[in-house]
C-alpha cells in the first residue's frame, strides 16, 4: 500500500470509530500563518477557508491569523504556548525545521500535534530568457563568469538560500545569494537582469514565464511536475525536465502541513484529519493545486510522522552543510 493510500486508510479507521468521531469546534477556528499577507501560506490558508465555507465542511467559521513576526517565530511560539487549544491550527512549511536551527528559538515541531501533510512545493531553477537555455550551459556560464552569478531568493537561511548552497556543492559553481522579501520580488529582479537566476516555486514565476521573460531550466524533484495543460503557448509544467535529467542531481520538496497545539485530545485531532482530507477532495483545492503547480498529497498518522522525521533530518543536514546552524 502506498503512503497516500495508507494514510487515507488510517484516517478512515479513525473516523469510523465512534469514540473518535464526536468532537467538533464550538467557536471559530484560527488558522495560523507563519508569514505575512499575500504569501504562499496566506494564499493557501484562504483557499482552505473558502473551501470549508463553500462546501459546508465545518459549522464554525475559520479565521486566517497572520503571525509572520520575527521571520515566522511569532507563529511557532504562539502555537507552542497554546497547548490543549483545539481552536488553533498552524499551516506549516519547512520553517518548522529551519528557524529553530538558524535563530535558536526554543521550538520543535514535536511540541505540536501533527494533523496532515496536504501538499508539497516544488522548486524550479530559472534564468532570464536571454540567458543559457540548458542546465549544463547555465552551470558552465556560472563557473566561468568573472564574478559570481547572482541568485535571487526569498529570505536568508531559508529554502531558496539552502537550495543555492546545495547547487554550489553539487557543481562547484559559486553564486552570490541575494535575499528578497518575496518570490515576486525575486522574479522582478530576474526579469530586470539584476540577478542571473532564482529558484522560485512555479507559481512565483508564472506570469513572467507566460510573458516569455524567464526560462525554466529544471525542477528539483525526482519526477516532473504532473500538470500537462499548456501554461505558455508552447510549454506545460510537465515539459520542464527534472534537474537530475539535466545532470544536476538535486532534489528538494517543501511540505505544506497542518498542526494543532500540543496536548489536544485524539477526538480533536481526528476531527481535523477528517476536515482536511475533505478539503483535499474539493474543487477549490484541486484547482489551487494546478494553478500553483503544487504536488497534491495527503499524509496523516504514522505515515506523516515518518515523513516529518525524514524531512527534518534532510533539512538539518542541508542547514548544517550550508553553515546556517546557529552556534
Amino acid at each position: 500500500m502506498g503512503k497516500i493510500n495508507a494514510a487515507a486508510a488510517l484516517a478512515a479507521v479513525l473516523l469510523s470509530t465512534p469514540a473518535l468521531a464526536g468532537w467538533e469546534p464550538t467557536k471559530p477556528v484560527e488558522i495560523v500563518v507563519a508569514a505575512g499577507a499575500g504569501g504562499a501560506s496566506d494564499q493557501m490558508a484562504r483557499m482552505m477557508q473558502a473551501a470549508i465555507q463553500k462546501n459546508s465542511l465545518m459549522k464554525q467559521p475559520m479565521v486566517v491569523s497572520l503571525k509572520g513576526g520575527a521571520s515566522g517565530a511569532e507563529a511557532l511560539m504562539y502555537m507552542k504556548s497554546s497547548e490543549g487549544d483545539p481552536n488553533k491550527i498552524l499551516i506549516a512549511y519547512s520553517l518548522i525545521y529551519m528557524l529553530p536551527l538558524s535563530a535558536k528559538i526554543p521550538f520543535n515541531w514535536r511540541d505540536l500535534t501533527p494533523v496532515s501533510v496536504i501538499a508539497l512545493d516544488q522548486f524550479v531553477l530559472w534564468d532570464n530568457a536571454s540567458g543559457p537555455k540548458t542546465v549544463k550551459e547555465f552551470i558552465e556560464a556560472a563557473k566561468t563568469a568573472s564574478s559570481p552569478f547572482k541568485m535571487g531568493g526569498t529570505g536568508s537561511k531559508r529554502e531558496d538560500n539552502v537550495l543555492t548552497v546545495f547547487i554550489e556543492q553539487k557543481t562547484g559553481a559559486r553564486f552570490l545569494y541575494l535575499p528578497y522579501k518575496s518570490g515576486g520580488e525575486a522574479a522582478t529582479q530576474l526579469v530586470g537582469n539584476h540577478t542571473e537566476s532564482n529558484v522560485n516555486n512555479p507559481s512565483e514565476n508564472l506570469e513572467v514565464w507566460r510573458a516569455g521573460q524567464v526560462n525554466p531550466l529544471c525542477v528539483f524533484d525526482r519526477e516532473r511536475i504532473s500538470y500537462t495543460s499548456k501554461v505558455t503557448e508552447t510549454q506545460s509544467w510537465h515539459d520542464i525536465p527534472t534537474c537530475k535529467e539535466e545532470g544536476l542531481d538535486v532534489q528538494y520538496l517543501m511540505l505544506r502541513a497542518m498542526f494543532l497545539p500540543g496536548k489536544v485530545t485524539p477526538e480533536q485531532q481526528a476531527f481535523y484529519v477528517d476536515l482536511f482530507q475533505k478539503v483535499t477532495q474539493t474543487a477549490e483545492y484541486k484547482d489551487y493545486m494546478e494553478k500553483q503547480a503544487l504536488k497534491p498529497i495527503f499524509l496523516t498518522g504514522s505515515d506523516m510522522l515518518k515523513f516529518l522525521e525524514e524531512d527534518d533530518a534532510l533539512n538539518t543536514e542541508l542547514m548544517t552543510k550550508a553553515g546556517f546552524v546557529a552556534k
